[in-house]
């Protein structure tokens, strides 16, 4: 079932239900230090923006009812791409927990919008698409696909054990798309996800994308067999099954490399925003999954989108 933050039992008519929700089924569970207040954040800010931040606290504070337990945090603001506006961004922290979001204000402190102003003369996806690397990753499907489909997964996630076997009956419905593979085990939540991405990038590296292949079904089908106390053995009968050899498989786990290409995939997909798992990217459009129906669905939008360019 799709979770929403915490922080969404607050108040029916939150403004935090209007900045961002993490819908995404598996979530990291870091907890952010505690943030300050519009006054604190604001000590650097001209005499203006101070005046400025302080308004839009109290305003938003009487309007959905934050009391002092509420620790808020706005700031800088900065020019908009529209001139008549100024861009604040919004951090709320409520035990522990924090949401983020942007507003926008007239120069005139009048009115206020929150959410995000987009420029409809450019591609919504190609800065996306710039930061995914794909020439050194496990895929299936053609190299020069018009449609490429990315997954940040974590080996450990039920969620994406679930979508994985959604895939396995769609992935084949749609020959001319690639689908590629990133690591993003969310190891605060996840004790052995990281063991089973070292592995599962041995088998990448030494063996080829069809014994990946192999050895993520292992893990997906066995999953629930799986524990932190056991991982070791569990992965390496998985890639052994898969065709690698024990001990070749254990020397490439522990090698520096291998962790740094691990790390390397989180990274890119924290670059991205990838905060949960199963979060996909179409040709750099976003997608966190769901039944077979929407996994179809977004997938031939995508696939047609894709066709019609040059």
């Amino acid at each position: 079932m799709l979770k929403r933050s915490a922080l969404l039992t607050i108040t029916a008519a939150t403004f935090l239900s209007l900045l961002l929700f993490v819908f995404a089924p598996c979530a990291s569970a870091q907890t952010k230090p505690a943030s300050q207040s519009a006054a604190q954040s604001s000590a650097a800010a001209s005499p203006q923006d101070q005046q400025l931040l302080s308004k839009v606290e109290s305003y938003l504070r009487n309007l959905f009812g934050w009391g002092p337990e509420y620790k808020v945090k706005l700031g800088p603001v900065t020019p908009s791409p529209l001139p008549e506006l100024e861009q604040i961004p919004v951090s709320v922290n409520y035990q522990g927990h924090d949401e983020t979001g942007t507003v926008y204000v007239t120069k005139d402190a009048r009115f206020m919008f929150r959410g995000e102003l987009r420029d409809m003369s450019k591609d919504p996806f190609a800065e996306n698409r710039a930061k995914i690397k794909l020439g050194d990753s496990p895929s299936s499907g053609p190299a020069t696909a018009k449609l490429t489909v990315v997954e940040f997964s974590d080996f450990e996630c039920p969620h994406c054990q679930e979508l994985y076997s959604i895939l396995k009956v769609v992935e084949p419905e749609f020959p001319q798309v690639r689908f590629v593979y990133k690591n993003f085990p969310l190891q605060e939540i996840h004790p052995w996800a990281m063991t089973a991405a070292l592995a599962g990038r041995c088998i990448y590296k030494t063996s080829g994308s069809s014994a990946f292949l192999k050895y993520q079904d292992a893990i997906f089908t066995n999953q629930d067999a799986i524990t932190a106390d056991n991982a070791w053995d569990q992965v390496t009968a998985a890639a052994v099954s898969a065709g690698a050899t024990a001990d070749a498989l254990h020397s490439c786990m522990t090698a520096p490399e291998t962790k740094t290409a691990v790390d390397a995939d989180i990274a890119e997909g924290k670059s991205l925003g990838v905060e949960s798992t199963p979060t996909f990217y179409l040709n750099g459009r976003a997608f966190q999954g769901g039944d077979r129906e929407s996994v179809e669905q977004i997938i031939r939008f995508a696939l047609a989108h894709a066709e019609r360019q040059p």
